[in-house]
């Protein structure tokens, strides 16, 4: 396997192997889902001819929802988004006033592009993994995991490490994160091995987790927006569930 992104310094937990990071950016520039400094200032507006414009309507409608409900909560927020990639929609949310936004990712590729493309006072932006020290005596009003669940493996683990730096009303949201019936994971994960052997990068699938909505049955959550309602199936609109939870 011939990656084209050179080997960098990066710490790693259990839930990462060493080449996760590689693999992952390999994975994006063959599949074209790296962008020009320009076109990631605009996320998630993008040209309409563009490969992934109807994936981009569709975040842009979680985004917008999340962004709303946020808002109305109209206080001062500390916002963590775990696995951020480019950064776009921790940009996004440190538009909502009285914010701070600290977006995290072992991806160092697009956090130097984060970093040099989103300027604000309020907005940071760390290479690192996500784990029990990360964020040793710092507390978040909001936690999100958008279109990043799927790379860590438990999604019971996790969610107890960003719980345990939840403040006292703080609530974690997952959006734009596939979740399968218990039934379907086995199909989804055969689905996804053809696919990265096809690309030529089989080890990736190893990487990528199939989780059911089941789950989160024992945490505290409720369903924000669900999929599998008779309005969203009719149009077909959006795939994901939007989920919150909280301690």
């Amino acid at each position: 396997m011939n990656l084209t992104v050179k080997n960098s310094t990066k710490k790693y937990t259990q839930i990462l192997k060493p080449d996760f990071e590689d693999l992952y950016i390999a994975v994006r520039q063959q599949e074209k889902r790296l962008y020009t400094d320009e076109q990631l200032l605009n996320l998630p507006e993008i040209d309409s001819l563009h490969t992934y414009c109807n994936e981009w309507r569709i975040r842009k409608r979680s985004a917008e929802r999340l962004i709303a409900y946020l808002e109305r909560k109209r206080r001062d927020l500390k916002i963590l988004e775990i696995g951020c990639g480019n950064g776009w929609l921790s940009a996004r949310m440190a538009n909502i006033s009285d914010t701070k936004v600290t977006g995290i990712d072992i991806n160092q590729v697009e956090i130097n592009q984060a970093n040099r493309v989103f300027k604000k006072d309020n907005l940071q932006f760390m290479y690192d993994t996500f784990n029990d020290n990360t964020f040793e005596n710092e507390s978040f009003d909001v936690i999100v995991f958008a279109a990043s669940l799927q790379y860590f493996p438990s999604v019971i683990n996790v969610l107890k490490q960003a719980q345990a730096i939840l403040s006292k009303r703080g609530e974690i949201h997952i959006i734009d994160t596939p979740l399968y019936d218990p039934l379907e994971v086995g199909e989804a994960d055969q689905r996804s091995r053809n696919y990265f052997t096809h690309m030529g990068f089989p080890e990736m699938s190893d990487y990528y987790y199939h989780h059911s909505i089941s789950e989160f049955w024992g945490f505290k959550y409720r369903i924000m927006f669900n999929p599998d309602n008779i309005f969203n199936r009719f149009f077909k609109k959006d795939p994901f569930h939007w989920i919150v939870l909280r301690k």
